[in-house]
């Protein structure tokens, strides 16, 4: 008989299909009733996409075994969506180990930024680095987000900050796009810093006038796929005027706006991003009360770093606030130099104590609410019928153990599969 589908998962003690009703996102309390199937078994197609979902008795009677050309039985396992990271920059050369001990110290993020570290250092390196090497560093740190769950990922450029070397930069994502199994959303963020030697003014008028039109020109011809852009809107950086004109800008070439905002100074970011219709804007610890309502008003999702806050040791993000107000709130894990995290399992457990999320509310913020900040969230982040049949299959009879376990998720997990094929096997049954 030939097969019809590619992947059975039957059996599952618990099956976390997050919503059932083809929500966008989720708010308010919402997060907290997730839709969880017990004794449940998952279908996906040739295609690559879900076809059914539910109790296992009822799956496994309207789909034989022989049509399948993989069966998993995940007795004693559970099933969740593929994690969602919405929010890293993975291309650059260089590390900053030695920023770690002068932030250890007492340095802030802006003595390390003046003191010529930083960004800037990032950049120095990332300028001189061949594309093949930062295409082999790339690869291995999707490998490594991908075992820790990761099956969308969320890759900006940045450390360029002239034409050359952010093309080089998005080159190397759309390589990394179409040769490997991880989704990948492209984010151009050539206004990440003011390069040396310029002002906010000639580095705005660089990105408009050179950096953007290139851009377009590399989109439409269809060399590279680029899916949103970013500004980090900060004080020292670039300002709200220049914030605005460059995302004004990306919007009418028909990018998503999805920017760093009211990180370290409350500079009313977040009601730009809602005046200007943004998708998500990230790390908001210095957001105000208006910048909330403002941002629950436009739909606009907050995209909370705990690794950034956990790190430079800055107020946590105002998540209860957050989440109180109907403000779409997801994860990311902030990958870079200064942040190095690519595991979301302890994103979670740091926003769980750190930001007083509950485990539902976390695991809603790194998956539907995560793919919704990337404009994903019909293909992407729950376990529905027509959606991308990307699963993280654990090691637990009880889901929570991903963010309990702190650390633990190489264990927890065993399987991750995209589009219903096996990507990462990690071949330890472990009793819990």
């Amino acid at each position: 008989m030939p097969t019809k589908y590619r992947l059975l998962v039957k059996n599952a003690s618990q099956v976390v299909v997050i919503c059932i009703n083809s929500e966008k996102y989720l708010q308010r309390n919402a997060m907290q009733n997730l839709c969880v199937v017990e004794n449940g078994s998952v279908v996906i197609g040739c295609d690559g996409l879900i076809k059914a979902v539910g109790p296992s008795d009822t799956v496994q009677a309207q789909y034989s075994e022989e049509l399948f050309e993989m069966v998993i039985d995940a007795t004693g396992m559970c099933v969740i969506p593929g994690l969602v990271d919405a929010h890293t920059h993975p291309v650059w050369a260089g590390d900053r180990v030695h920023e770690f001990a002068m932030k250890l110290a007492g340095a802030t993020y802006m003595d390390v930024h003046r003191a010529g570290g930083g960004i800037h250092f990032t950049v120095e390196h990332t300028r001189a680095a061949p594309a093949s090497d930062l295409l082999a560093s790339l690869t291995a740190r999707l490998g490594r987000m991908l075992r820790a769950g990761s099956t969308l990922v969320e890759c900006k450029s940045g450390y360029g900050l002239e034409l050359e070397t952010e093309v080089k930069m998005l080159e190397v994502i759309e390589k990394a796009r179409r040769s490997l199994p991880i989704n990948i959303s492209t984010t151009y963020c050539g206004a990440h810093a003011v390069p040396r030697g310029k002002t906010v003014t000639e580095a705005t008028e660089d990105v408009l006038r050179v950096q953007l039109p290139a851009l377009q020109q590399r989109i439409t011809s269809g060399d590279l796929r680029v899916d949103n852009i970013d500004v980090f809107c900060e004080r020292g950086v670039f300002d709200l005027d220049a914030t605005r004109a460059i995302l004004q800008a990306g919007q009418d070439m028909g990018l998503h706006i999805n920017f760093h905002g009211d990180e370290l100074h409350p500079m009313n970011s977040a009601q730009l991003g809602a005046e200007l219709g943004a998708l998500a804007i990230s790390h908001l610890e210095e957001v105000t009360d208006e910048g909330i309502t403002a941002m629950a008003t436009a739909k606009t999702a907050a995209v909370l770093l705990p690794t950034t806050a956990y790190i430079l040791r800055l107020p946590q993000p105002r998540a209860r606030d957050m989440l109180e107000a109907g403000v779409i709130v997801a994860l990311g894990s902030d990958f870079n130099p200064n942040a190095y995290c690519c595991s979301m399992p302890l994103v979670m457990h740091l926003a769980c104590v750190n930001m007083r999320l509950t485990m539902t509310e976390a695991l809603a913020a790194a998956t539907i609410n995560a793919a919704y900040a990337l404009g994903r969230s019909d293909t992407h982040g729950s376990l529905e019928v027509g959606k991308h049949g990307d699963l993280v299959l654990l090691n637990c009879r009880r889901w929570e153990h991903l963010i309990y376990q702190l650390g633990g998720h190489q264990e927890v997990i065993r399987y991750v599969i995209i589009k219903g094929s096996v990507v990462h096997d990690n071949d330890k049954i472990l009793d819990f």
